[in-house]
């Protein structure tokens, strides 16, 4: 008994000529699936357990266009199980208990297990993960959740700690390549009957434009070969059909927080080139500038400190030309603010200073300020001990004097080391 299936994924005979050409040329088998390798590769878990059809709960972890939903299609066609693909985006509690409740009844009437594949599962919320849970735990359902976002950070863990999860990756020029020839050979479920033609060169372009996401790619060579004069399709073709590069980014998403940690990281180590290729990757994908500003000004405190007390204010400054003249005018003022921290001497002493502080704030007991530190501004102040014994600093040459500031428990402890 074949499984249900995507559409798209569909038998030669069944396929949609008004279809996408992204969707018509879906990989129906693994062997028609380009890279992954490192999960799909001949011997490899997954693999096996597909082709044993023993497929445990699983989440697919990749960037847009690296096969997630291809995937699931593929494990769907490869097993004896239903099929049942929801949308987190659409789909509540009611969808998943309804599909469960068919799983039970088929499991039951059969002995066919389902697979239920949720695409985009980070968007599921708290309770909606809850709900999928029990069904996981029970074997109601095999799960395939799909997902762009690190699932460390967007999945209950007990929901992750009953799956595997397998990251996919970003597919590589060449590979890229090989699907756009493919898709312009195929007479049936690509372009191949129109008798297009596009050089290596051409294709590599676009294969470097699409960022290694074959959807992209797919739909820009659909739209070019729409567009080409006498079969042939050129470089400006695909310029035309691309307008703008897929910029690789998700403002909310782990993209965000990698590549802040590359600039700041290359601040820290004093490579001018790295600080501004990730700084430009930022601008470019739309960050939001301000945020970039103010990064800029903890890499000035963190990681310059009193090396350069001036590092600070530039980065300030920076931040009020954003204010005031906004983008893309102001990018070149945080441009400067990030080499001026590279070039700029180092010094993690207050950070490592401030660090100690806050562990001990944390950690040790709040013991009251001591007597001779406080300002006696009463009698009964004055009595009980306030200010007694203080040393006026400036009554003392270069105004040094050596008393205790801190609370007794403390007493002793060094924080800052320059």
């Amino acid at each position: 008994m074949s499984a249900e299936r995507l559409p798209g994924l569909r038998e030669e005979e069944e396929i949609d000529p008004g279809q996408p050409l992204a969707a018509r040329m879906r990989p129906r088998t693994l062997d028609e699936i380009v890279g992954q390798e490192h999960i799909l590769g001949p011997g490899r878990a997954l693999r096996v357990a597909i082709e044993r059809d023993r497929l445990p709960s699983i989440i697919l972890w990749g960037p847009p266009g690296s096969g997630k939903t291809t995937l699931a299609g593929v494990i769907a066609n490869s097993t004896r199980s239903a099929y049942v693909p929801l949308s987190a985006v659409s789909a509540g509690v009611a969808d998943l208990r309804r599909s469960v409740e068919d799983a039970v009844k088929l499991r039951r009437a059969s002995g066919r297990r389902t697979i239920l594949f949720i695409d985009e599962i980070h968007r599921f919320n708290k309770a909606q993960q809850d709900a999928v849970l029990p069904h996981v735990e029970k074997g109601a359902v095999t799960l395939i959740g799909a997902t762009t976002e690190n699932p460390s950070f967007e999945m209950n863990a007990a929901l992750l700690s009953r799956s595997r999860v397998y990251v996919l990756r970003s597919l590589t020029e060449e590979q890229l390549v090989a699907l756009l020839l493919r898709a312009l050979s195929d007479p049936v479920r690509g372009l191949g009957a129109l008798g297009l033609r596009a050089d290596e060169d051409t294709l590599r372009k676009l294969a470097l434009y699409a960022n290694g996401d074959a959807r992209v790619a797919l739909t820009a060579l659909e739209l070019a070969a729409d567009a080409a004069v006498e079969g042939q399709i050129t470089a400006e073709l695909l310029a035309d059909a691309l307008q703008h590069r897929a910029l690789l980014y998700d403002k909310g998403g782990e993209q965000h927080y990698d590549i802040i940690s590359a600039l700041h990281k290359s601040i820290r180590d004093s490579d001018a080139d790295g600080a501004l290729y990730w700084l430009g990757r930022m601008l470019e994908a739309g960050e939001d500038p301000l945020y970039i500003a103010r990064r800029l000004m903890r890499a000035a405190s963190e990681d310059v400190g009193l090396a350069d007390p001036q590092a600070l204010s530039v980065c300030v400054a920076a931040q009020q030309a954003v204010h005031v003249m906004g983008m893309p005018e102001g990018n070149l003022a945080l441009a400067q603010a990030a080499v001026y921290l590279v070039l700029a001497p180092k010094s993690n002493a207050l950070y490592a200073a401030y660090g100690k502080v806050r562990e001990d704030v944390q950690n040790t007991r709040n013991d009251p300020v001591p007597l001779h530190l406080r300002n006696a501004v009463t009698g009964l102040m004055k009595g009980l001990g306030y200010g007694k014994g203080y040393k006026y600093a400036h009554d003392y040459e270069n105004a040094k004097v050596d008393q205790e500031h801190l609370p007794e428990s403390l007493r002793g402890r060094r924080y800052w080391d320059p």
